[in-house]
């Protein structure tokens, strides 16, 4: 089952909205590549990407987050981590079990549904004071 991103989801900035959709795409991926049974390289490769990938988005709202003085910041800060934590479970899944449905299910349980409800609840909260701090300036 793919995870598919609406417009609903945008949060108005453009950097951020294009990176969610590049994490959707990414996590599509990944359920593609075990759902048609690829290889681990395969599937170890796009776990790779998406970690690194990440890493570059949280980076970016952190980056946000501090230049309009968010004040949410710390607890969106955890938030990021509760991600990395449930990716590093994914992974060692992955390393223990190799590809199959199993990843695919803890996959769309842990880092699809958790990126969705990051986003409604979180990002558009930090889209919408960027946003109003952009228009104050």
């Amino acid at each position: 089952m793919t995870i598919v991103w609406t417009e609903d989801l945008a949060v108005g900035i453009p950097e951020i909205d294009d990176q969610h959709k590049e994490l959707f795409r990414q996590i599509n991926l990944l359920i593609e590549a075990c759902h048609l049974g690829r290889g681990a390289d395969a599937v170890g490769q796009v776990l790779a990407f998406l970690d690194s990938y990440a890493c570059l988005h949280f980076s970016t709202e952190e980056n946000y987050m501090r230049k309009y003085q968010f004040p949410g910041a710390e607890g969106h800060l955890r938030q990021h981590q509760e991600f990395i934590v449930n990716l590093t479970e994914v992974k060692a899944r992955f390393a223990q079990d190799g590809p199959g449905v199993h990843i695919v299910v803890i996959t769309n349980r842990i880092l699809a549904g958790w990126l969705n409800t990051h986003i409604r609840r979180s990002d558009k909260v930090l889209g919408a004071h960027i946003k109003a701090m952009m228009q104050a300036q």
